[in-house]
């Protein structure tokens, strides 16, 4: 006898009919919930998406289907892999039975499942039900045994026994469904029966009951199955497992744009759910509560009140609390989500490294939520003496230092020979110098060296002057957008006047805006205007390609090299500099969190400008300064951001591990391999 499907096997017509009726009515649930969140979502200010649909399908099978990020942890990602193609697969087999029984019996009197496609059909729905129970029983081993500290929340659950619920029902869909497997195939022994290995062995069991008893069981199983699966489907769009529909969607409307932008809403910021965008609800709503936002933030790491996942649980707090009010304006009792909901220590507390984003299996963009509530605290007057001095300076003198913009240039006066004027000759690159290059002493004998090197190389550059002003990327991240638009469109005037082919800068902060935030190509006297920009470790790693670079003293020394969050996590160039130290003879050696999961300085999204929170452990600075001490043979700590020399300067000396460990920039060594001596830097 062919093996051949029956879906109604053992089941009786009114039974068949209610199941019907009941998925109808499951579906019916589905919709209507799903329609209210869909509903909240519109409720958000309008956002256009940038890039292309091609860039999103993809990231959609990368993310979604191919669920690429969750396996960067090990343990939760076998564990999430399991669940989702388990029920990936128990959903495919459902529709292929479905299809096979319904649709080919009213429409074409065909029945593909049977032969050789219903034993594997029968195989492959078999195992993955096994799947899908280890990995539930992971998550069950995960959540309330081992209790890893990420998943102990400190904000209550919108759905307190959310997890206890999805996992039980999942489970016990999977039991039952093997159950009434196996009473299947005891009471029928259908030919090919082993090509269920797991209802095979469990009919083997169920032998010692009576034929009759056999029935009535696999009809109780399959109506308890049945049961729960419409009462699962019905439940999604009211209980966490909603992340399982709004979590792809939200990766296939992900913008496509630069990454880390943070282009504003609302100007105003955003004080009430409605203020945030379409998209930005959306996210609120995709979010899993996974934990590893927190395991990667540098500020809670560090003892800083703020754990990205905690902020996403309390939006979604309010999220919930729209579908209940009338308005929804302001989420649960009309609250504002500052003070109450959002402290100001917690808000300030974000380095806007990207950590958290760059984790994130359902890439959401944690970074930008904050600032837009940042962004609100500045318009209300919320923000400490230390930052209203620096927006002061950056609005009077163009600088954070508070400096003359005359003094900008100071530290060209005994380099030994000039720097050009890009404001009145051409010149091929136009070194954006940026503020801390500039100004902070620290720093200008690096920029020096830099310059030196580049002259010696026989680089044609210049620097705009007193012209040039701070690139106003802290200042957007902050959330003064308005002082950022005028920083902009000044360094804007400028750069559209002078003469140059390439925008060069050492700032990885000053290259992310220049390079994605400043909205090139742009239009100038009707003719298109966009730059290249490079760091300069781009350019050092080109030129040591054409073997432009003389290494006249190897360095021979071990290093290990601190990627800069607006140069790695924000632009993804990791390789230049490591290319550029490997060509100068030294060995890099890596820390255990590198490239992609460097740990950040703690200098970015204006936290250089702040004091330190109460209750802060360590800077984050020291943290990855003790990192690189217990590295083997290691002693230099090498740089590519002005920022990063200063705090793991500072870092350096709280440590007290000046004569174990040196602080060097990329250029700084760079200038020791070319051995560049004093009559190099003289004018010709």
């Amino acid at each position: 006898m062919e093996p051949i499907r029956v879906t109604f096997w053992n089941v009786p017509h009114w039974a068949e009919l209610g199941q019907y009726g009941l998925g109808f009515l499951a579906v019916l649930i589905f919709a209507y919930g799903t329609w209210r969140h869909v509903r909240i979502w519109r409720r958000g200010k309008p956002e256009t998406l940038s890039g292309s649909w091609t860039d999103r399908v993809k990231n959609f099978l990368l993310f979604a289907i191919g669920q690429k990020k969750v396996l960067r942890d090990p343990y939760p990602g076998v564990m999430h892999l399991a669940i989702f193609w388990g029920m990936a697969f128990l959903l495919l087999g459902t529709i292929l039975a479905t299809v096979d029984w319904d649709v080919t019996h009213l429409f074409f009197d065909y029945q593909f499942l049977k032969g050789p496609v219903y034993l594997i059909y029968e195989l492959v729905l078999d195992l993955f039900t096994v799947v899908l129970l280890i990995g539930v029983g992971m998550a069950i081993y995960r959540r309330y045994v081992t209790k890893p500290d990420r998943l102990a929340a400190t904000v209550t659950p919108t759905f307190p026994l959310d997890s206890l619920y999805l996992l039980g029902i999942l489970g016990l869909i999977a039991l039952t469904g093997l159950a009434a497997e196996g009473f299947r195939i005891a009471a029928q022994n259908p030919p090919g029966a082993a090509w269920s290995p797991v209802g095979y062995g469990l009919s083997k069991i169920f032998q010692v009951f009576p034929h009759d008893t056999q029935l009535a069981l696999h009809f109780g199983f399959w109506s308890l199955h049945g049961l729960l699966a419409f009462g699962f489907i019905a439940s999604i769009p009211f209980s966490k497992a909603f992340h399982l529909f709004s979590s792809p969607i939200n990766i296939l409307l992900r913008d496509a744009g630069p990454k880390g932008s943070v282009m504003p809403v609302n100007e105003l910021g955003a004080s009430a759910m409605t203020d945030f965008s379409w998209r930005q609800l959306l996210q609120i709503d995709s979010c899993t509560w996974c934990g590893r936002c927190q395991d990667v933030c540098p500020a809670h790491a560090c003892g800083f009140p703020l754990s990205p996942r905690d902020v996403l649980m309390k939006l979604n707090q309010q999220l919930v609390g729209m579908t209940k009010s009338t308005n929804g304006a302001k989420g649960n009792n009309g609250d504002s989500l500052h003070g109450t909901i959002f402290s100001r220590d917690e808000l300030w507390s974000c380095t806007t490294c990207m950590a958290c984003e760059e984790t994130c299996p359902v890439l959401l963009e944690q970074p930008r939520l904050l600032v837009e509530l940042r962004r609100h605290l500045l318009n209300t007057g919320g923000m400490d003496t230390e930052v209203q001095d620096v927006l002061m300076n950056l609005q009077r003198y163009g600088n954070s230092f508070g400096q003359s913009a005359k003094a900008r240039a100071k530290w060209t006066k005994d380099l030994g020979f000039p720097v050009k004027d890009a404001r009145k000759e051409p010149v091929e690159y136009l070194w954006f110098v940026g503020d801390y290059a500039s100004f902070d002493p620290r720093v200008q004998e690096i920029t020096k060296k830099t310059a030196q090197v580049l002259h010696a190389l026989g680089i044609d550059f210049g620097i705009l002057y007193d012209k040039e002003k701070n690139a106003g990327n802290d200042a957007r991240r902050i959330g003064e957008e308005g002082l950022f638009e005028m920083l902009r469109d000044g360094n804007l005037k400028e750069l559209e006047s002078a003469q140059f082919h390439t925008l060069l800068t050492t700032d990885p902060h000053t290259y992310h805006v220049l390079k994605n935030e400043y909205g090139f190509p742009r239009k100038t006297n009707g003719e298109s205007f966009s730059p290249a920009v490079l760091h300069y470790t781009e350019l050092f790693e080109r030129l040591m390609v054409e073997g432009r670079i003389p290494v006249r003293q190897a360095l021979n020394l071990a290093v290990t090299y601190h990627d800069p969050c607006y140069l790695g996590r924000y632009n993804g160039i990791y390789e230049s500099p490591r290319r550029v130290l490997n060509g100068l003879g030294a060995r890099v050696v890596e820390m255990p969190l590198n490239r992609a999961d460097s740990f950040c300085c703690g200098a970015g999204g204006g936290r250089i400008w702040m004091k330190d929170l109460p209750g802060v452990t360590e800077r984050p600075a020291v943290r990855r300064i003790r990192e690189a001490l217990h590295l083997p043979d290691v002693s230099v700590f090498v740089t590519a951001c002005p920022k990063d020399y200063a705090m793991f300067g500072d870092a350096l000396k709280t440590v007290g591990a000046e004569e174990r460990l040196r602080v060097a920039d990329v250029s700084e060594l760079l200038h020791e391999a070319m051995a560049i001596q004093a009559e190099e830097t003289k004018p010709s």
